[in-house]
């Protein structure tokens, strides 16, 4: 057995593709109305298809999980993320781990956390 995609829910499908392809890179391999799977495996599934499946409201900022990307120019990358997404809300901006790890945490457009680090 082996995992295959991990899905994140979102408001506005069009817009998340478009976040992550500006900024990761990731593009549409597959639209299935309401569900699109991204290169690298992520899928982006419609708030409403989810919250009809569970029957439960859909909780943003849960800080239960988050996506986590590797880039050797961080900085460079900061500067994208800031120019292209100037009101993006940060959890931490950029930092040095202990072990020498720089890494910035951040939501994306529905609430779901991301992790860009530099490669350990």
């Amino acid at each position: 057995m082996k995992l295959k995609n991990i899905l994140i829910v979102v408001k506005d499908i069009k817009k998340s593709k478009q976040f992550y392809h500006d900024l990761f890179g990731l593009d549409m391999v597959l639209d299935n109305d309401g569900n699109m799977i991204l290169t690298e495996g992520l899928v982006l599934q419609d708030e409403k298809i989810w919250k009809e499946f569970l029957g439960k409201e859909i909780i943003p900022k849960s800080n239960s999980c988050e996506l986590y990307f590797e880039e050797n120019d961080i900085e460079t990358f900061i500067e994208k993320l800031e120019k292209s997404y100037p009101s993006i809300q940060y959890v931490n901006r950029l930092m040095t781990h202990s072990w020498g790890q720089k890494v910035i945490r951040f939501y994306d457009l529905d609430g779901n956390l991301i992790e860009v680090g530099t490669p350990m």
